[in-house]
């Protein structure tokens, strides 16, 4: 049953044309099931009074009208239909957009489970495109699960069984997002939203009419309803056929037979209405006799309300900040108490302490005197002698800063000439212009005159040595420089010859390429004059057919005229084809007979050419490639010296 309202659902009016009557009818049925689509033939239904007709645009395609006919269906005479052309702009950027943006606006209405934007839609990837698509058919199909292999048949196929009018290409499922597929694409996918939409706006009449079966869930996939859906669609699209635009009566009949055959009681549908009615006059009075000002009362005591609301809750939330603020202070006040006790015990046994040993002591007042004064004058010594050891060691830390700069700037030095040195490749001692000799400079603890000393005797002499290697061999280099520049102004003297040559020969190919030009011109107008002649030798043929016909036409009111003469012009039409196929294959026999010759002629000119630029560019290969030996000749000589 879901599949049947599917399939019905899915092929509404895909006409994009207007209709040529306005109709303010509903259809009873949105579309024709693709799935159980008959094949019919070519419908040919005279219409006397008009040769001409309109030419009509249906779903099922293009229909044209030919002299005394009416409407043509597109479905030929062996049964195959031909492809429509999509009439929606889906090459107009503006168009494009509005699409992208209504495709958005769908996934995020239905809850599609991902980040989607119309920037991302832009381009989507192949991935993306299938996620969007599984997620739109599960609304028609919840049980379909997209397939790992093939998507690029099975979306097209499922499209196609849907009703999809227009052909969608599997190499276009490779590269979605490619800016010459993604159009068709997304005028896919916007149809496949509209089907959905429709699917659940008849989903929501099932719903609602729900009632007027008699129980049967199954009614619409029986064999009464198939019947009556296929009498209807074959009584209409003949009427359609005959130029009739509108169906009232076929809808009415159709809505009757439907109605009985789902039981609709009409008496109880008239209940409903006046039910309905009866309601809908009591809540308008109900709306009347409401007072706008105790509405607006109302609302003015809520606000007031809210208001008050919220001042309470604010006062809460400073009484509250302030019970915990004096709770704090509490908990800290009784900290300190718990202290100035201790504090107090304390003192009460010091003075305890003290009062025992004035008791039991044998100072007298004047020692005491004198050991206060003896105490002063030592307490003054420590701090004259205080300040100078603070004197000291602040002197001892500004040398130390004195000394960790000097340290600071040395390292770096030193860091700078080891990375001279290991660019120079002079260090490690088993560098290349080490020689043996160790010129990186130590870090020591312990830093004096010695350790200058050593670092000159270890570093100086050699670098001087080197430096005089060094001076000699950039002398004989210049020297070997002086002498590879002469050997390199011969060369180029050489190659300048030789590239004259070279020039020399890429005249000669041009000028055989120009001529190779000519011969494919003069090739191309044999060619053109040989299609004239062709053409010429069909139009005759065409001509033959027509007088054929004519002289047909002219024997069939012959047999009408005198039927007694039949066989005799029987006999001559006989006779006068025979000769007009026998000329006409002598004439095809000729003209392929001058083809196949012509043929034979231009492959030899074609051969003959390839040889000819063959052997010139193999020529031109080998002077190349003895320009390339003497050069390599000569570079390995100028590295060898």
């Amino acid at each position: 049953m879901e599949r049947s309202r599917m399939s019905r659902a899915s092929s509404s009016r895909l006409s994009e044309l207007p209709q040529r009557v306005e109709s303010n009818r509903m259809s009873m049925v949105y579309a024709t099931p693709q799935s159980k689509q008959p094949s019919f033939g070519k419908l040919n239904i005279p219409k006397p009074q008009s040769v001409t007709s309109e030419r009509r645009t249906s779903f099922f395609g293009s229909r044209t009208s030919g002299a005394g006919m009416a409407r043509n269906s597109t479905f030929g005479a062996f049964g195959g239909a031909e492809k429509m052309k999509d009439p929606r702009p889906l090459h107009d950027k503006a168009y494009v957009q509005q699409c992208i943006r209504q495709l958005c606006e769908f996934l995020s209405e239905k809850g599609f489970p991902g980040s989607m934007s119309v920037k991302s839609l832009q381009s989507p990837s192949t991935k993306e495109f299938l996620k969007i698509f599984e997620f739109i058919y599960c609304l028609l199909d919840p049980t379909f699960q997209m397939p790992t292999s093939k998507v690029e048949e099975e979306v097209p196929r499922i499209l196609k069984d849907l009703g999809y009018p227009f052909a969608l290409s599997k190499s276009s499922m490779y590269s979605v997002g490619a800016p010459h597929t993604w159009p068709q694409v997304l005028g896919a996918v916007v149809w496949l939203i509209d089907t959905v939409k429709i699917f659940c706006c008849m989903s929501e009449q099932d719903l609602l009419f729900a009632d007027f079966s008699d129980g049967s869930t199954e009614i619409e996939e029986g064999v009464e309803f198939n019947k009556l859906f296929l009498d209807y669609t074959a009584e209409t699209y003949n009427k359609f056929m005959q130029g009739a635009d509108t169906f009232e009566e076929e809808d009415a009949e159709y809505l009757a037979k439907l109605k009985r055959l789902y039981n609709v009681d009409e008496a109880l549908l008239v209940s409903m209405e006046e039910k309905y009615r009866m309601l809908s006059d009591e809540v308008e009075r109900l709306e009347k006799e409401s007072q706008t000002d105790r509405l607006m009362v109302k609302r003015t005591e809520k606000v007031k309300l809210q208001t008050d609301l919220q001042k309470l809750q604010s006062y809460r939330s400073n009484l509250e900040s302030f019970k915990a603020n004096l709770e704090n202070k509490a908990s800290g006040l009784a900290e300190e108490l718990e202290s100035s006790g201790l504090q107090v015990e304390t003192l009460k046994q010091e003075e305890s302490r003290l009062q025992h040993i004035l008791s039991t002591q044998k100072f007298t007042p004047a020692d005491i005197d004198r050991i206060n004064w003896e105490k002063r004058e030592l307490q003054q010594t420590i701090n004259s002698l205080s300040k100078s050891l603070e004197q000291a060691e602040q002197h001892m830390w500004n040398e130390e800063i004195t000394l960790a700069k000097v340290k600071e700037t040395a390292e770096v030095k030193l860091a700078e000439y080891h990375k001279l040195a290991r660019k120079l490749k002079l260090i490690p001692v088993s560098a290349e212009n080490a020689c043996g000799h160790d010129f990186e400079i130590r870090t020591s603890t312990e830093y004096g005159p010695s350790t200058m000393v050593q670092c000159r005797t270890q570093i100086q002499q050699p670098l001087r040595k080197l430096i005089t290697d060094v001076e000699e061999e950039c002398s004989r280099l210049t020297d070997m420089k002086l002498s590879l520049e002469e050997s390199i102004e011969q060369v180029n003297s050489n190659i300048s010859e030789k590239a004259n040559d070279l020039k020399q020969l890429r005249e000669q190919i041009r000028r055989l390429d120009e001529q190779l030009e000519q011969d494919i011109q003069d090739i191309a107008h044999e060619e053109q004059k040989w299609s004239a002649e062709m053409e010429s030798v069909e139009n005759h043929r065409k001509l033959l057919e027509k007088k054929v016909t004519l002289g047909y036409d002219e024997a069939v009111e012959q047999l009408k005229a005198a039927q007694q003469q039949y066989h005799l012009v029987l006999q001559e039409t006989n006779e006068e084809r025979r000769t007009v196929v026998h000329n006409l294959a002598s004439v095809f026999t000729t003209a392929a007979n001058h083809l196949s010759i012509v043929e034979k002629f231009l492959e030899d000119q074609h051969k003959r050419v390839d040889r000819v630029y063959t052997e010139a560019f193999r020529e031109d290969e080998v002077d190349i490639q003895k320009l390339k030996d003497m050069m390599e000749s000569f570079i390995t000589k100028a590295n060898s010296l």
